[in-house]
């Protein structure tokens, strides 16, 4: 039985992917099964796992255990940028900067908190930063931290991690703790909170169609490309029935007459701008289209040659004399306009005869598997990009050396840059939500197994010897900056209830909160839009803060 023995205790390959399987799979298991009234640490069961493995003796090669957590942690930061990339930079518009603003708060004030602790306990910054990580669920700050300590002093600090496997648990009861603290200090009643997210959602623009006759005077004779500069609001016309009841898609050189029916799409806060072309009325068009073979088709955008391309450029009335009335690109609804630029996966939908659809399918692609399939060369080209952004050194004024982004930054960094600006210079780099996932996941699974090991040896010492007060520092970290800047949000701001706990959960970047939150409700997803508000920001501030925790204060 030796070679049992050797699979378990032994060294080498064999070994070592033996071992680093059981660990994630058995953590992966318990955080689907072991959860307290709905909360469950996840997959972070892999780094307990692994580090009670290590604890009993169950050792792993120092250097596959390094490269399986450089490699995990470089797979799960690029991911994640790949996935934040598209909607970084346009979270700053349409109220998302007063969101993010109050999100970058908690994370400086997290690092305060920290730091004023560091000072007042004497523990040492690099702990207390596993502790601050910990606190705030954030691993990706933990292993830029972690790898951070080790560029500057060549060796591993297995109390980082030890630290945040201390705070995490806490950190994710806390999270949760202070929206309902926040909930009972304000005496906030969730049904009040949806009549009043009713009531605003009715004001918020949306996408519809208007089907409209005719009647003003000042429209007639001029044609559909220049009814938008007439009325100095973004008009689509998908259809329009003529007074003599001819049924037809109009192009853009259409005429439009007093007395057609037309359908408009458009925001609905042009309403007031479309009833001044006529009257809303009732148009039987399902029963038209049997007759002259209309139909409504979503068409998925999977060509690269289309990615990045206008849709005034494609000439698709011309070429096809098909309509585009909407884009849903990553869950909005964008209205089909001449300018928008086109991405892969784009769902768009498209009004037209049957064989005309057709044609536009396969010129589109429309092919499902196409998405399937990540581009993989684009993926191992933005890491080794990133590998060499996080390896340049930078000489910084206050620094006794150059600082690094290091790893987990240059790699954050490349991804965001790519998925952002990628298909604006034709470099597809699209993956649907399960080949993301997978990735992220995979890599996050070999980082916890890798960091578990290392501080195993070391946890059960460092916990019996005074590291137990390292739990309520966490717990400080976790509800002072969530509490106070929640505070200034709803009492200042007037945040609703629910967008105030997607931006907690975004901010502290914890999909157990996330959870909680849209449990709350129902009938609106407002938590889930706050929580992808903030959520690229505080990623990246999280890795940033990370290395210069260690880099400013060791």
């Amino acid at each position: 039985m030796d070679w049992l023995s050797n699979l378990f205790f032994g060294t080498g390959i064999a070994h070592s992917i033996f071992v680093l399987s059981i660990v994630i799979a058995a953590g992966i298991f318990l955080g689907a099964k072991l959860k307290f009234k709905g909360i469950t640490l996840g997959i972070t069961w892999i780094l307990f796992f692994a580090i009670a493995c290590s604890h009993f003796g169950m050792t792993l090669d120092p250097l596959v255990e390094n490269f399986a957590k450089d490699l995990g942690l470089i797979l799960f930061v690029y991911s994640i940028g790949l996935q934040v990339g598209p909607s970084f930079f346009s979270s700053f518009g349409k109220g998302g900067l007063s969101l993010n603003i109050l999100a970058a708060s908690i994370v400086l004030l997290s690092c305060v908190t920290a730091y004023v602790i560091h000072l007042l306990s004497g523990v040492d910054i690099a702990t207390m930063t596993g502790v601050l990580f910990g606190a705030v669920t954030n691993t990706p700050g933990l292993g830029a931290a972690q790898q951070t300590y080790q560029d500057l002093t060549g060796v591993a600090n297995p109390d980082i991690a030890s630290g945040y496997a201390m705070a995490y648990p806490l950190g994710v009861v806390g999270i949760i703790f202070s929206l309902l603290a926040l909930r009972w200090f304000f005496r906030i009643r969730l049904d009040k909170e949806e009549e009043q997210v009713k009531t605003e959602k009715g004001e918020e623009q949306q996408i519809i169609h208007y089907d409209v006759t005719l009647t003003n005077p000042q429209i007639d004779g001029i044609r559909v490309r220049d009814l938008s500069q007439l009325t100095h609001v973004t008009l689509v016309v998908s259809r329009i029935i003529t007074a003599d009841g001819n049924e037809f898609m109009p192009d853009a050189d259409t005429v439009l007459h007093v007395g057609d029916k037309v359908r408009f799409v458009s925001d609905q806060k042009n309403e007031r701008t479309v009833l001044l072309l006529g009257q809303l009325t009732e148009v039987a068009w399902e029963e038209k289209e049997k007759d002259i073979h209309l139909i409504n088709r979503h068409i998925i955008v999977t060509k690269s040659k289309i990615n990045r391309k206008r849709i005034m450029d494609l000439k698709i009335r011309e070429a096809f004399n098909i309509t585009i009335t909407r884009v849903r690109r990553a869950g909005i609804e964008l209205l089909a306009t001449p300018e928008l630029r086109l991405q892969m996966g784009d769902r768009l939908t498209v009004v037209g005869e049957q064989e005309a659809v057709d044609r536009l399918a396969v010129a589109f692609g429309n092919s499902t598997k196409r998405l399937d399939a990540p581009n993989l060369a684009a993926l191992f080209f933005g890491i080794v990009l990133g590998v060499t952004l996080g390896s340049l050194p930078i000489v910084l004024p206050g620094l006794s050396q150059p600082f690094k982004l290091g790893l987990a930054g240059g790699s954050l960094i490349v991804a965001i840059l790519m998925g952002a600006f990628g298909p604006k210079y034709h470099l597809v780099t699209y993956t649907t939500s399960s080949a993301n996932l997978m990735i992220r996941e995979i890599g996050i699974s070999l980082f916890l197994a890798a960091v578990g090991f290392g501080a195993g040896k070391t946890f059960i010492p460092t916990l019996v010897g005074g590291g137990y007060v390292w739990i309520g520092y966490g717990v400080l970290i976790t509800l002072l900056p969530l509490l106070i800047i929640g505070f200034i949000a709803r009492k200042g701001l007037k945040l609703d209830y629910f967008t105030l706990m997607g931006l907690i959960a975004g901010s502290t970047t914890d999909p157990p909160a996330l959870a909680y939150a849209t449990s709350q409700s129902a009938l609106n997803d407002r938590a889930a839009v706050a929580y992808s508000t903030v959520y690229p920001l505080t990623m990246f501030l999280r890795v940033l803060t990370g290395q210069l925790m260690i880099l400013l204060f060791i």
